[in-house]
């Protein structure tokens, strides 16, 4: 056989995002050149690796064996590479984060000076929701994972890292309307706009909503903040979200927050890693440096 490290690499992301296309994404690589390194992959193979069917791709028993060795394998290059940079006294491996979707206003500037500090270190980040994230930490996926929202696992060790806000907000035009939200007077306002199940801020949003008794008959379902927060902008409704997103949309006049009883709500960012898993050198200067640098950083970019 005659396979790349590159082919193993691949063929290894396609199989954790069961996507030709996420995986070019993540791997920044064109779909073409995803589909052919798979299909040259495979031709070395007597036996299926991956079955398309209705456009949905499914790995056979074979290709999942593959699969594991072929992550064993990159982790022993990882590890070569790490052992002759060690003697350098240089820092090499891999970092991998999961993150919930708001989350992306505040890890690149907790990365950025870490990074360049340590060029031989890379960096995967998953964009995800609640729910997720702490799927992936439970199945040792992950270093550390980023969220906003309470800790109730005993299981999981955590550092403090930044204040989060919540505020009620809508465009400037529908903030003027001063929705009620009363359980009568809904259905002629414009809907609660909400994050899908499995999202910290939705999970927030529904305990604020139902300490204040509102009760959201009429309401609109997405998939990220951003998507939230365009359709606000648009004028399709109302939601909660956190202050780190939407701080260039009210400096621009493009959202207005709207006063209301108990709110703002105040949470808190923590990163997070379970107890039992082993830190890797990468991960354990990681989390020195935050701890070290956490304030010198949110003076300078979140205050």
């Amino acid at each position: 056989m005659n396979y790349t490290l590159n082919q193993l690499q691949i063929y290894l992301k396609v199989v954790q995002t069961m996507s030709i296309t996420k995986a070019a994404e993540e791997l920044n690589l064109t779909q073409p050149a995803v589909s052919i390194q798979i299909k040259n992959f495979q031709a070395q193979f007597e036996i299926p690796l991956i079955e398309i069917i209705g456009k949905k791709i499914y790995v056979t028993d074979f290709g999942l064996e593959i699969a594991k060795s072929a992550e064993g394998i990159i982790d022993q290059v990882y590890a070569i590479n790490y052992k002759t940079m060690a003697f350098k006294d240089q820092l090499l491996g891999r970092l991998k984060v999961s993150i919930v979707s708001t989350g992306k206003y505040v890890l690149p500037y907790f990365l950025t000076d870490f990074l360049k500090s340590n060029p031989g270190v890379e960096i995967s980040i998953d964009v995800t929701n609640r729910e997720k994230v702490f799927q992936s930490l439970e199945n040792n996926e992950v270093d550390f994972s980023l969220i906003s929202t309470d800790i109730n696992s005993p299981s999981f060790e955590y550092i403090d890292i930044l204040e989060n806000e919540l505020y009620l907000v809508g465009n400037p035009q529908t903030a003027k309307l001063n929705p009620s939200f009363a359980f009568k007077e809904f259905n002629q306002e414009l809907p609660l706009i909400f994050r899908e199940n499995g999202s910290g801020t939705r999970k927030i949003m529904e305990t604020y909503l139902k300490k204040q008794g509102i009760h959201a008959l009429k309401k609109l379902e997405l998939m990220s903040n951003e998507a939230v927060k365009q359709a606000i902008m648009a004028g399709l409704g109302y939601s909660i979200m956190p202050m780190i997103g939407i701080k260039n949309e009210l400096k621009n006049g493009q959202l207005s927050i709207i006063p209301r009883s108990g709110l703002p709500i105040s949470t808190t960012w923590k990163l997070i890693w379970h107890k039992e898993k082993s830190p890797s050198p990468v991960a354990k200067a990681f989390m020195n440096y935050v701890i070290e640098n956490k304030d010198q950083i949110k003076q300078k970019h979140f205050e």
